[in-house]
């Protein structure tokens, strides 16, 4: 258990573990937020206490992010889904966009992107069940690609760009929803990143886009609906309808609980530690075996398996007995996954290696 509150260690790939500073302090503010005399979650978005937390929520990401004056800021709704559309709605031109599909998401996103224009799958890691990147060091980009799109972490799968693709100058989109404020990022190496917070910033319902001004248009398609166009929340500072507000607000205590922190250096610091611990198990142990190739592992997701299904029920249900929970694998891919986010501490990480030990022990 991982404190005082008799929590279980959460490894669930999303809605998942947030940090128990950050709850506390969510508790504390329930009822009376800064002696407004009312919860946030009742407040008007219009309010003078409510635009003070959306703006500092945006100061406190950009500074993470270290985040150039040339890109805006929107928290938005309708999750990653949604912005499978919403890409190819804004940013095409040429009506050519460039796709790398590694996982089940690039793959949604791809399908989804081709109601919109000529989209092409440059390069996909689908022959060996999404468990690699592969080389996108020279691929062949359209001349007339609008985008190269990518899922930058495979919560599924496990894997992770570890080198952006060469796009040979055309723009670069990422769906970073699972390894968001993980590390550092260089923003600048991207046309637009969006992420859904569930994973690792807050509650489900929150959409982060960080796009680059110029690629703002009003010239979208007549067709577009006014809520699809980024113009219109960039215009409105994510305002022009009631935003998800009280996610907005636990995203900003999570950016000031990263910052306190140290910042996104310290913050991979910790994670490739705790990755570590899990991967080295993994690589030595005569019953578990990680599913991804090791130059394409995510610090965030790590799928195992035993080779036996009866095992890996096994293990799940042993594991949830003894307070580690949400270990089964995606229902796509069988087995389990520990999803390792910013809040899971060290010690959940070392709990699970632990028991893995024992169960290897006892089923071996």
């Amino acid at each position: 258990m991982e404190n005082k509150y008799n929590r279980v260690y959460n490894f669930s790939a999303g809605p998942a573990v947030l940090p128990v500073e950050v709850l506390e302090e969510a508790r504390d503010e329930m009822l009376n937020y800064q002696n407004s005399g009312m919860s946030v979650m009742e407040m008007s978005h219009r309010s003078k206490t409510y635009d003070n937390i959306i703006k500092t929520a945006e100061k406190d990401l950009r500074e993470l992010m270290n985040i150039p004056d040339n890109y805006k800021v929107l928290f938005m709704q309708g999750g990653d889904h949604l912005q499978f559309s919403m890409v190819p709605i804004n940013l095409l031109k040429n009506g050519v966009a460039d796709y790398i599909v590694t996982g089940q998401w690039a793959k949604k996103a791809y399908t989804e992107a081709q109601k919109y224009g000529k989209i092409n799958k440059v390069a996909t890691s689908e022959d060996k069940t999404f468990s690699y990147i592969p080389d996108c060091s020279n691929l062949d980009i359209s001349p007339n690609a609008d985008y190269v799109y990518i899922c930058e972490n495979n919560t599924i799968y496990g894997t992770k760009f570890q080198t952006l693709p060469n796009t040979k100058g055309k723009v670069l989109v990422s769906d970073m929803s699972s390894c968001f404020l993980s590390e550092p990022v260089d923003v600048t190496k991207y046309g637009l990143i969006h992420a859904g917070v569930q994973k690792n910033v807050g509650p489900a319902g929150v959409q982060v886009v960080i796009i680059r001004e110029d690629l703002i248009r009003d010239d979208v398609p007549e067709w577009c609906p006014t809520m699809l166009k980024y113009k219109t929340h960039a215009d409105n500072d994510s305002l022009y309808n009631t935003p998800p507000a009280y996610g907005i607000y636990i995203c900003g205590l999570v950016f000031k609980w990263l910052k306190k922190l140290g910042g996104l250096e310290k913050m991979k610091e910790i994670n490739v530690k705790k990755a570590k611990i899990l991967y080295d198990f993994l690589d030595n142990s005569k019953l578990f075996k990680g599913t991804v190739e090791k130059n394409s592992r995510s610090l965030m997701n790590v799928p195992f398996v035993t080779g036996n299904e009866e095992l890996d029920k096994k293990f799940i249900e042993e594991a949830k007995n003894n307070g580690l929970v949400q270990l089964k694998g995606h229902r796509t891919v069988g087995g389990m996954r520990a999803s390792i986010y910013n809040a899971m501490p060290i010690e959940g990480v070392e709990a699970l290696v632990e028991f893995m030990k024992k169960f290897e022990k006892e089923n071996v």
